[in-house]
């Protein structure tokens, strides 16, 4: 059973820098073998997929359930991440997923994978991430402190775009190899982030872990987490804010991939603008913790709202597809500002056996919102065009901006 080995420096202990926590570099270290392994299989699923079937929906509906498995099922892990024992909770998660990886070249092997096997794969795999997901977050500040965790929160988003800038060219290389390469190269990466989980001796939690719970006691749980949520002005603002921004986010994908082809730009330029668009996520990542420690957070959100707002017409401005990239690099900059601030400020504040629930109901809403953005991007565009949904996404982004300024509750939000 965890117990607590206080992560916040005092007086008699200096603060030592955040990568000399050998517990950091463990969670960090594993999370990014594991990512790359995400990554790999991200583009692989939808071509084997495709392979299997022909059939480019059926890629596309096997990728949308882990996030239809994200809403449905996050409310819930939160509220488990908050009962259970999270470390044994990340472990068992990443066991489970590794195995379930690893039937995907096994059937392949045995010239017996189907379609209904990708969906289970894919539906439990997101059913084990969520959780997951619920459980990390919750115990990052118990392992780094209240102090360090916007520094740590900013490493995490660097190396999570660091994957994101290269990962498509690992996994092209990889599904070169052959088409079950990147599973297997996924299954492992899970084995290696449960070791690295294994190794932490910080606690991941500050009270010991409560019994299972019936699904009333859950309800109950759940129900809590969204009352206290609710009555914290601040989050709570901030959170609306941010899933209006969201949807925002939901869009530019597809957006961006049209705006670029009016633009003349071959299959290649388009990758090389989502690329910029990631190293500009990276140094927005890299930039982050500094800006949240110096800045208060209610005039930091109002300046990075404001910054993507003023930003935004410029996709549809530009004339030549490279100058697209350097917009995308610019409005990609801010958003990690903005969701470090808000992250670290909640995380902070939330007690401790609270966290899981109040982050899950955030990240359920944002997420929702950035569906909701992506599957209304379609129709939009073939209603009134790229150009035109673009000055309306900028006009819904000063709408926002000018919430929040007005918003007495966010200027003084600190």
């Amino acid at each position: 059973m965890d117990t607590l080995i206080p992560a916040e420096p005092t007086a008699a202990a200096p603060v030592r820098g955040l990568w000399r926590r050998p517990d950091f570099r463990l969670l960090i270290g594993g999370r990014l073998v594991s990512q790359v392994g995400d990554q790999l299989q991200f583009l692989a699923l939808p071509l084997v997929v495709v392979a299997l079937t022909g059939s480019a929906t059926q890629a596309g509906l096997v990728l949308g359930a882990q996030t239809i498995t994200y809403l449905v099922f996050g409310l819930v892990a939160g509220a488990l991440a908050d009962r259970w024992n999270r470390k044994a909770t990340m472990i068992w998660c990443d066991l489970g997923r590794g195995l379930l990886t690893a039937t995907i070249p096994i059937a392949a092997a045995a010239d017996a994978l189907t379609l209904p096997q990708l969906y289970a794969v894919a539906i439990l795999n997101g059913l084990l991430g969520t959780l997951f997901g619920a459980a990390n977050s919750s115990a990052l500040p118990n392992i780094v402190g209240p102090a360090e965790l916007p520094g740590a929160l900013g490493a995490v988003g660097a190396l999570a775009n660091l994957v994101r800038i290269g990962g498509a060219s690992v996994a092209g290389a990889a599904y070169a190899l052959g088409r079950m390469v990147p599973f297997g190269v996924n299954a492992v990466s899970f084995l290696v982030s449960a070791v690295a989980l294994r190794s932490i001796r910080s606690g991941f939690q500050q009270a010991n872990p409560t019994a299972s719970a019936s699904p009333r006691q859950l309800l109950a749980d759940i129900r809590d987490g969204l009352g206290w949520l609710w009555r914290r002005r601040v989050i709570r603002t901030l959170a609306l804010l941010d899933a209006g921004d969201s949807l925002r986010f939901g869009a530019g994908y597809l957006l961006i991939v049209m705006l670029a082809q009016r633009l003349h730009a071959n299959p290649a330029q388009v990758g090389l603008v989502f690329t910029g668009a990631g190293v500009g996520a990276f140094a927005g990542s890299l930039l982050a913790g500094r800006l949240a420690r110096r800045f208060p957070l209610g005039k930091l959100s109002i300046a990075m709202l404001w910054i993507e707002a003023l930003a935004f017409p410029f996709y549809a401005l530009v004339p030549t597809w490279w100058l697209l990239l350097a917009v995308a690099f610019a409005e990609s900059v801010v958003t990690p500002v903005y969701t470090v601030a808000l992250d670290s400020y909640r995380l902070r504040v939330t007690p401790d056996d609270l966290r899981g629930r109040v982050t899950s109901a955030v990240d359920t809403l944002t997420t929702g919102a950035g569906a909701v953005g992506t599957m209304a991007a379609g129709a939009s565009i073939a209603l009134i065009g790229a150009p035109a949904l673009t000055y309306a996404l900028a006009g819904w982004l000063a709408l926002l901006a000018l919430a929040a300024t007005l918003s007495r509750t966010v200027r003084a939000a600190r």
